[in-house]
């Protein structure tokens, strides 16, 4: 009998213990929904487009002036679709000026392939309008082709390519000694329009043809004074990029798990974002780790400048995020954040975000690398740990182009 009654409350209190354990496990179970969040982070492109991703001077060696024999050279980087835009004063003249037809010399034939060698039928003989050519009075007639003076035969250009730089090398030459127009040639200004994907941002650099002209073209052409049109190109050439649409990741633990500083490329989809904005590799990957709470992807296309992209996300005390979004005219950058982040965080987290190589490309100009996603291209392969981006070229800053939000 006490046999009996001792069994009968042991049971008793083991399913006691049990329904109290498993009550607080519920409880603790909807403590913890009750205490889940939900948050939205933004991604902003907020670049300012610049109508030139290059541009500078050009002059001769010893004397400012190019004289009939010498020669001069510029590099520059492009890709499919850009091309080169130079001007410099027929020095002979009231305001003459050589230049090519608009947009600039053809650089990329209609297969892709880089156009080299001799392109001196490239180059036109301008009237300014602005004098006249007997009196040098003054006068205001439209930009107009000089008649019957063939530059070409004044001015040869010649176009070298190193196809993993994408820079293009253009000699321009004096070869007017000896014939009826011999003539100096004054220094000169070049640039090379940016490219948004779809169109040049500048389709007319300098002039305009069968217009009035401008200060800038004028001092150029009556003077071979480049000073106006230099203030005018620094203040108009900059760098500038879109974005991918950007992964968020929500995790636990101290490590990133979309990519590490100082070490090589995983294979699990930082590449393919990094050189061509596709999230669908990363996004995979990311779901199949189990320290990953949450893959999120904020927009379906390109973050042109002045637009953004958001998405919410889901979190619980604890959790932190991560995030990644291509630099778009470039090889094979990414923005992410260098420092963790709560997820539970709210205001702008810009500071947080660094501009990342992720080795895995070679690096050509941005917005002018004829490997790079912009002009349909492929980055030629390379196997770099994973590095800040440097100084090579002149990026905007972080807080420049890209703002990152959570609400």
């Amino acid at each position: 009998m006490n046999k009996f009654i001792f069994r009968t409350s042991v049971l008793a209190a083991a399913t006691l213990a049990t329904f109290t354990l498993s009550s607080c496990k519920d409880s603790n179970d909807d403590m913890m929904m009750d205490m889940s969040f939900q948050r939205t982070i933004t991604f902003e492109n907020v670049v300012t487009p610049k109508d030139f991703v290059e541009s500078g001077s050009f002059q001769g060696t010893g004397t400012p002036i190019i004289l009939p024999g010498q020669s001069v050279s510029v590099t520059f980087s492009a890709g499919k679709t850009q091309a080169l835009m130079f001007a410099t004063m027929y020095g002979a003249s009231k305001d003459w000026f050589f230049a090519s037809q608009q947009p600039g010399i053809k650089l990329f034939d209609t297969n892709g392939n880089a156009i080299t060698g001799d392109v001196s039928s490239s180059v036109r003989l301008w009237d300014n309008g602005t004098k006249d050519d007997a009196t040098g009075q003054v006068e205001s007639k439209p930009i107009m082709q000089v008649p019957n003076v063939n530059a070409s035969q004044l001015m040869k250009l010649n176009l070298v390519y190193n196809d993993v730089t994408s820079e293009f090398t253009l000699t321009i030459t004096n070869t007017s000694g000896g014939t009826a127009n011999e003539t100096p040639f004054s220094p000169g200004v070049w640039a090379v329009s940016n490219y948004n994907g779809s169109q040049l941002l500048n389709s007319a650099p300098f002039f305009t043809p069968n217009a009035l002209s401008n200060p800038e073209i004028t001092d150029i052409a009556q003077m071979g004074n480049i000073s106006k049109m230099m203030t005018k190109l620094n203040a108009n050439t900059g760098i500038m990029t879109g974005l991918s649409p950007a992964l968020v990741v929500v995790y636990r633990g101290d490590k990133n798990p979309m990519y590490e500083l100082g070490k090589t490329d995983s294979g699990i989809g930082l590449k393919d974002i990094a050189q061509f904005g596709n999230v669908a590799k990363l996004q995979n990957s990311l779901k199949s780790l189990s320290n990953v709470k949450g893959v999120y992807i904020a927009g379906n296309a390109p973050v042109a400048p002045g637009s953004k992209v958001a998405t919410n996300f889901n979190a619980e005390p604890g959790d932190k995020i991560a995030y990644v979004t291509m630099f778009g005219f470039s090889n094979d950058w990414f923005y992410a954040n260098e420092q963790s982040i709560d997820a539970n965080s709210k205001g702008d987290i810009s500071s947080k975000t660094s501009l990342y190589d992720s080795g895995t490309g070679i690096d050509q100009y941005p917005g002018a690398g004829n490997h790079q996603a912009l002009f349909g291209g492929t980055p030629q392969s390379e196997n770099k740990i994973i590095s800040k981006v440097g100084t090579q070229y002149p990026v905007p800053a972080v807080q420049n182009v890209i703002k990152v939000t959570i609400n």
